[in-house]
């Protein structure tokens, strides 16, 4: 089977089916091109989704991420990022061993497509040059011969003339004659023609034709075999990736086996845990008694007929409902009108002072954490100071490191002055050594609140529960003559049952009013000097460069109360900052 032999006389059609085939490859091309780009927006829009849910940063999303649940799911993000990799390395390996290999290839088989058409239409030119030969001399003879034959017919005419003159005779004969010739060399010259068209013939159909049909046959058989081996590299090329995306949704399983309902059930005890016991039972109170009732010490209030307060911290408060009971706005019985006791409320000043006190530890609650975590149940509290235990003494550490190095450094410049001024370094050492102080004084403070609360030390003393901020600065008697406070497990305050019941009688009333308080007004505005990362409660994260409201000045411990937004307020080191207040102030003010 040959195309040379075959198809001799097909060569147009040939060069109409070469060209096709070149098309098709290019289209092939094309349509591996495109797959690559899908793969590569596949792979582009996989990590985007992996990460968009993958958790951010010092948020409290990343927090939940301790639950195996989670944990599976961030695995799988990951894993699905590998994933998406791998279609990376699909579109790559196709555009490298497909699109640019038959690119270059298709360049090629053009340009050899062009010289053997270019050498088959020549050897056509050069026959249809010898049929033109061919044809011409063969009218040419053809002409001869009727001019021969009319030259000889008006020679006989001549010759049997009478009238004719023998020179006029003599004449046609020798006309005649010379047409003989002219024919037989026509006819010579057109044997000889046509002699070597047929020999030319011969060779072009049978020589020439069959071997350039052959090499176009041979080009487009080799260019279906590439095609056919570009199509087994399309699906190798996937088959590659197979193990490692097997791999990955094998990790995907893994995880998801790994999932544990009853670590993730402790993490939430652990979480939220308060550390207080349940309340005890509430006595009967016999109102047909005409003796003043006796409350017991489990019940929910405690008489105040002793005068002495009884300040629970940290520890174990039997009896206390707090979980589920803010205040109690029951009232009791009381023994003079209502409007009465109402008057006699709002004229003693030692109970607005008690609101006070309450409308603080609400403002606690809504506003900045203190400093000590009072704020928070107990078992919360622990961890939260242990956690800022680990960090000072993380952070000790760091500087002392840092005072090591510092040293060393000094100790090397002593041994040769030539590498620098030891004095140059006191400076530094200096003040690392300052740094490791008060962090070491700060981490004992630290410490000393949770071994309080971990019940290695005895509780705390009224001053120093004003000083971390749970009470109002008050004198004694103030405070023995307000109502008597206990703590509630989110800080803020409520009243223990009296004798005074007119607290309790407006305790719904101020408990709407504390709820509906309007956010503090902006003071002045204020820009971040350097980035802070707030990663404990009532601390706000900052930005380099950023610019925010000032709602409350430093009040002595360091730290600048700001707002972002009507949701995003807390407080950041004044250090941080360079506050700005406004017109009612004197003039801006600079912490550096």
């Amino acid at each position: 089977m040959s195309w040379g032999t075959e198809l001799w006389d097909q060569f147009d059609n040939l060069e109409k089916h070469t060209q096709w085939g070149i098309d098709i490859l290019e289209k092939y091309i094309k349509f591996v091109k495109e797959r690559t780009e899908i793969e590569l927006s596949y792979a582009k829009q996989l990590r985007n989704l992996s990460k968009k849910y993958q958790p951010k940063k010092n948020s409290k999303e990343e927090e939940e991420y301790r639950y195996t649940a989670c944990k599976a799911f961030l695995s799988t993000l990951n894993e699905m990022n590998d994933y998406a990799g791998q279609h990376e390395v699909i579109s790559e390996n196709m555009t490298s061993q497909i699109t640019v290999e038959l690119t270059r290839y298709v360049q090629d088989l053009k340009q050899e497509r062009k010289s053997h058409f270019h050498e088959g239409r020549k050897a056509q030119q050069h026959i249809e040059t010898c049929w033109k030969q061919l044809e011409s001399s063969k009218r040419r003879f053809e002409r001869d011969c009727k001019e021969a034959d009319r030259a000889q017919q008006y020679f006989e005419k001549m010759d049997a003339d009478i009238n004719v003159t023998k020179a006029d005779v003599e004449k046609a004969r020798q006309q005649a004659q010379t047409r003989h010739q002219m024919a037989e060399d026509s006819k010579a010259d057109y044997s000889l023609i046509l002699q070597k068209f047929n020999q030319e013939q011969r060779e072009y159909y049978y020589t020439h034709i069959p071997t350039i049909f052959q090499k176009i046959q041979e080009m487009e058989e080799r260019r279906i075999v590439r095609v056919g081996e570009s199509m087994k590299t399309y699906a190798e090329v996937d088959r590659q990736v197979i193990p490692i995306i097997g791999k990955c949704l094998d990790e995907i399983v893994k995880a998801a086996k790994s999932i544990d309902q009853k670590n993730d059930s402790q993490l939430v005890i652990e979480a939220y845990k308060s550390g207080f016991e349940p309340p005890g039972d509430i006595e009967f109170e016999d109102y047909t008694q005409p003796m003043k009732r006796t409350v017991s010490d489990n019940s929910l209030s405690n008489s105040r007929g002793e005068g002495k307060p009884e300040l629970k911290f940290g520890g174990k408060s039997k009896g206390k409902l707090w979980p589920f009971i803010k205040k109690n706005k029951s009232p009791k019985q009381q023994k003079e009108p209502l409007s009465h006791r109402f008057n006699e409320f709002m004229t003693s000043k030692p109970k607005i002072h008690c609101f006070r006190s309450l409308k603080r530890g609400l403002s606690l609650k809504l506003g900045a954490a203190p400093e000590d975590f009072s704020n928070l149940p107990p078992e919360q509290r622990r961890k939260k100071l242990q956690q800022k235990v680990d960090e000072l003494n993380k952070d000790i550490q760091k500087e002392m490191d840092q005072r090591d190095a510092i040293t060393k450094m000094k100790d090397v410049y002593l041994k040769n002055p030539q590498m620098g001024d030891p004095a140059s370094l006191d400076h530094k050492l200096t003040e690392v050594s300052q740094n490791i102080e008060k962090l070491r004084l700060e981490a004992q403070k630290f410490e000393a609140w949770l071994a309080e609360v971990e019940g290695r030390l005895p509780a705390r003393s009224d001053q120093a529960r004003r000083q971390s901020g749970m009470y109002d600065t008050q004198s004694p008697a103030t405070v023995n003559n307000c109502a008597q406070d206990r703590e509630s497990p989110d800080g803020s305050y409520t009243e223990e049952q009296s004798q005074e019941s007119e607290v309790k009688v407006l305790a719904t009333d101020f408990d709407d009013e504390f709820d509906d308080e309007e956010p503090l007004p902006a003071i002045g505005t204020c820009k971040a000097l350097y980035t802070f990362e707030g990663q404990n409660e009532g601390t706000i994260s900052v930005v380099e460069g950023e610019t925010l409201y000032v709602i409350e000045e430093d009040k002595g411990d360091g730290w600048t109360r700001i707002r972002r937004s009507e949701d995003e307020e807390g407080y950041v080191p004044t250090s941080y900052v360079e506050v700005y207040l406004d017109k009612n102030a004197k003039g801006a003010k600079t912490y550096i």
